[in-house]
């Protein structure tokens, strides 16, 4: 009875681990064909995502990116891998102990701190950034593998086996090919299949190693998850399915080998067949070298995701006649960290505390105004703000604030007359997303206590952090980044804190919510364009500018995007239309407790991080 119920409960587990595996697959698939871009409500059956991926050039461009990289990067590291593990078999042995210990490094070294030192190093040899770097570091990183899967097969084979093919006649290439080789083809296949998913699975080195607009399908699914962007799920159900397919061909191709039929195609044509492959990689190099040549008409746009409707890249192009480099980010911080890395961009889209930062430390040339015949297009409100006097180095792009999206039907309108401190209020205990970012937290515990959202002043600090650490306990909150956008939308929670842009789509998908910003006030942005030292066109770095600021350009931009445009004509338009009546999308201008984010110090910075961590570990 004991070992049936063991059995039972053993069989029991198992099941509940496929399902935690396979359930959110299942989900993924289901939602590909969600006629919706909601990613928790289906609401019919639709192939509007499918034909949506076909149409989208540039993830249709990560895709070829990421399966060239990942072929060619498995071909070479396992070619390397494999000669290495087998001379690793004919070394000393110090010497192949040294070896295999270096060796682990790479595959136990964590890829941020890979990814940095390859970016560092081809910085410092002046290698531009692109296709071949990409290729490089996955070759780096991918080689290790195969040598770990490798070495152990070699380990099993006879050392006199080469010796007694050569004493029967064979060359040293030929006991290498036709009697080590196949001998340890199953660990040779092992480090290919291992080489191969690393590579196309890999975010964080690509990241860092890559430019000129090459990314690969992490790339973009990361910089995605922005906005709700169900081509994702179609493309994800699309590599499930190319994944199944190769293992049920794996599964058969034993059985398919064997038949006669196979037998007598694999004697007529296994030379013809190598030619089509081999004239196929070369139109591959071909074409990969040709797209890595550089086009003498070229604009380099730093941007973050999801933050541009594409027809206008397109659209810029087509009436300049030239070629936009278009590559995103997903953080002010990353941004920075890439372009102080050496890579070099025309235009770059950062938040207000970023281009006061980058205009400090110089990386920054004044904007010639009498360039931009659409400068008067800009809400005169919008101008000359602290973190810019009289915009010597920015234009605006998008603008703000921040506030409480809430649910109408939940949270009681008395409540949210406590301003901030609603966001403590046990009656909306375990109810609340908090935005899972250090400076925007602060900013709203320093504003529910009166203090200054720029503050350098750590005793206010310290209670700000208290806030925080009070808030914690008595509410329970989960602190969250952008998916809260569809956590929202869904109505999984009372309350939640979002950008006004965000706010605006948000409220557009969902009727019974609101949003409100306190009176003692918020933090109040903008995203400007910026043109760098290092830009290497200036004409169309104006060009550009002046082009979102037209005013159809610009009001297609902010209907797509959400938030708010700067151009007052587009302005007036998406807020009567659109988002007619829309409160998220016409950000409060008049509170004088509202701030811009300043520059800030670093030791504040530390300081503050140090603060955070402490709350999130709570």
């Amino acid at each position: 009875m004991l070992k049936k119920l063991a059995r039972i409960s053993s069989g029991l587990y198992v099941a509940l681990c496929f399902a935690f595996f396979y359930v959110p697959i299942i989900i993924t698939m289901i939602f590909s064909f969600n006629s919706s871009r909601s990613f928790a409500k289906y609401t019919g059956f639709s192939l509007r995502w499918y034909q949506a991926l076909i149409n989208d050039s540039e993830i249709m461009a990560a895709v070829g990116v990421s399966v060239s990289v990942a072929l060619f990067a498995t071909a070479i590291s396992t070619v390397l891998g494999t000669i290495t593990a087998i001379g690793l078999s004919k070394s000393r042995r110090i010497l192949k102990e040294w070896i295999l210990n270096i060796n682990n490094i790479p595959i136990m070294n964590p890829d941020i701190v890979t990814a940095i030192g390859l970016m560092i190093l081809f910085t410092s040899l002046k290698i531009e950034k692109g296709y071949i770097t990409m290729l490089l570091a996955h070759i780096c990183f991918c080689t290790p593998y195969v040598i770990t899967s490798v070495y152990p097969k070699i380990r099993e084979l006879d050392n006199n086996i080469a010796n007694a093919a050569m004493d029967l006649g064979a060359t040293p290439f030929q006991a290498l090919v036709k009697v080590i080789v196949p001998m340890i083809k199953p660990g040779i296949y092992a480090g290919m299949l291992l080489a191969f998913t690393m590579s196309i699975d890999d975010f964080v080195i690509s990241y860092f190693v890559s430019g000129n607009g090459v990314e690969n399908i992490s790339m973009i699914v990361y910089n995605a998850t922005k906005r709700i962007n169900p081509t994702i799920n179609a493309l994800s159900t699309i590599v499930i399915l190319a994944i199944v397919f190769a293992v049920v061909v794996v599964k058969l191709a034993p059985k398919v080998r064997s038949t006669s039929w196979f037998c007598a195609l694999n004697e007529k044509i296994p030379k013809k067949t190598r030619r089509v492959f081999e004239a196929v990689c070369g139109v591959l190099i071909f074409v990969i070298l040709l797209r890595c040549g550089g086009d003498a008409k070229t604009l380099k746009v730093y941007n973050a995701g999801e933050y541009i409707d594409d027809s206008l890249v397109t659209a810029f192009e087509e009436e300049y006649g030239c070629k936009v480099i278009y590559e995103t980010f997903d953080s002010n911080e990353s941004m920075y960290t890439k372009v102080m890395s050496g890579e070099k961009y025309d235009i770059i889209i950062p938040s207000d505390y970023m281009i006061e930062r980058l205009a400090k430390e110089k990386f920054l040339q004044e904007i010639d105004k009498d360039r931009l015949k659409n400068l008067g297009n800009i809400m005169p409100r919008l101008m000359n703000q602290p973190f810019d006097p009289e915009n010597k180095y920015s234009i605006p792009y998008f603008w703000g604030n921040v506030g409480i999206l809430y649910d109408k039907t939940v949270v009681k309108t008395e409540d949210l007359e406590a301003g901030w401190e609603v966001l403590r209020n046990p009656a909306y205990k375990d109810n609340i997303y908090m935005y899972n970012s250090e400076r925007d937290s602060f900013m709203i515990a320093l504003k529910a206590l009166g203090y200054s959202l720029n503050t350098s002043d750590r005793a206010e600090l310290d209670r700000a952090y208290k806030w925080l650490v009070e808030q914690k306990e008595r509410v329970n909150p989960i602190y969250m980044g952008d998916e809260v956008i569809d956590s929202m939308i869904a109505g999984n929670k009372a309350m939640a804190i979002v950008y006004s842009g965000d706010a605006a789509y948000i409220m557009s998908e969902n009727e019974n919510l609101g949003f409100y910003t306190p009176q003692s006030g918020t933090n109040l942005w903008i995203d400007g364009m910026v043109i760098t030292n290092e830009c290497k066109n200036d004409d169309l770095a104006y060009k550009w500018i002046d082009f979102m600021l037209e005013p159809q350009n610009a009001s297609l931009n902010s209907e797509t995007v959400g938030y708010s445009s700067p151009v007052e004509e587009a302005y007036k338009e998406i807020s009567m239309t659109v988002y007619a009546d829309n409160e998220a999308y016409v950000p409060r201008q008049d509170n004088q407790n509202d701030e811009f984010f300043r520059y800030q110090e670093p030791e504040i910075k530390r300081y503050c991080a140090e603060l955070w961590t402490k709350v999130k570990s709570q």
